[in-house]
């Protein structure tokens, strides 16, 4: 009589643990990338940082603030590029620096609004309540 072999199970894959990882042959994945080894980890020396809207304070709650776009960058490991907005701290006299994705059609140069009386339009932060249903957002943020 012939010998027959049962079929491996899917996640008894030739290569790899029955826990997922990764014992010899085949590719590094990008899981593993993250994982315990000192060679196959991500890059992050080069990134710029974290890319959050500005602090919403009382002149965003009862008006707007100006923001200038100054520089658009691009951070390693991140699909959008990201935009270095400057904005006149409202209690001292200095500039903050803030890093948000930068949208379609945002451009240096261009004036930013933030605030609950800001205009609708490409760049500026609103909030939720305040567009009209069917808005295009690009950025949704919990409140501060």
């Amino acid at each position: 009589q012939g010998k027959f072999y049962l079929p491996r199970r899917p996640s008894q894959r030739a290569g790899h643990s029955s826990e997922g990882q990764k014992t010899a042959m085949g590719r590094v994945i990008r899981g593993s990338r993250k994982g315990k080894s000192l060679i196959f980890s991500a890059k992050t020396r080069l990134r710029k940082g974290a890319v959050k809207l500005r602090a919403v304070d009382y002149a965003e709650r009862h008006g707007f603030m100006k923001g200038l776009v100054k520089n658009i960058i691009h951070d390693p490991g991140r699909g959008a590029p990201m935009a270095e907005v400057v904005f006149h701290d409202p209690y001292r006299y200095k500039l903050c620096k803030e890093r948000w994705i930068a949208v379609e059609g945002l451009h240096t140069g261009q004036f930013v609004y933030c605030g609950s009386k800001a205009q609708l339009s490409v760049g500026n932060v609103l909030p939720l309540g305040k567009m009209p249903e069917g808005t295009v957002i690009s950025m949704c943020e919990d409140k501060a």
